[in-house]
């Protein structure tokens, strides 16, 4: 069986590269990521939208049409909302947040940021966000958007993704240790 997970990110790369270049032309960057992360936020609150975006039943024109009436209700339109009728119509849906977080990294990486992906057992503050941003613009040298990620199962900590490196200070990495060291004890 093929690594799907490859598939989707050739995909989504390619698409947003696209999406990208387009909206470079257009000097509209800002606002494609902006609405952009609208769609996201909507695929974060929707149930029944992940399902639309995921689900191979639903037919290219059911899903292009759905997509457009979201997209026309939360107000966006223009080269995202186009953008998105062609994935839908193309059956891409199914790779959105991927082109999404891959768009993300590209805009970053133009305006000079690199991206760090935080899974953290509950939200940040602003504060802690900041704190953690000049943290990590120390360690590389450039700016940093920080991705946030919500894991409760990590119970406590960090862990911060940079490019290739990683850094786990999860709790649950530390008791998992801690279990391991204890076992070659006894």
């Amino acid at each position: 069986m093929a690594d799907t997970s490859q598939l989707i990110s050739g995909v989504a790369e390619r698409y947003a590269s696209s999406l990208f270049e387009l909206a470079l032309e257009s000097g509209s960057v800002d606002k494609v990521g902006s609405d952009l992360d609208r769609f996201q936020a909507l695929l974060d609150e929707s149930e029944d939208l992940r399902r639309l975006v995921a689900s191979p039943v639903f037919s290219a024109e059911e899903q292009s049409n759905a997509v457009a009436a979201v997209a026309e209700k939360a107000g966006i339109a223009g080269l995202v909302g186009n953008f998105l009728k062609v994935v839908a119509g193309n059956r891409r849906l199914f790779a959105i947040p991927g082109m999404i977080r891959a768009f993300r990294v590209i805009a970053a990486q133009h305006r000079g940021e690199i991206t760090a992906e935080v899974t953290s057992a509950h939200a940040l503050s602003a504060a802690q966000e900041s704190e953690l941003k000049s943290a990590l613009k120390g360690v590389t040298g450039k700016d940093v958007t920080i991705a946030v990620k919500i894991d409760p199962s990590i119970l406590g900590g960090l862990v911060v993704k940079v490019g290739s490196r990683q850094i786990d200070t999860s709790l649950r990495t530390k008791l998992s240790t801690l279990k391991l060291a204890l076992k070659e004890v006894g």
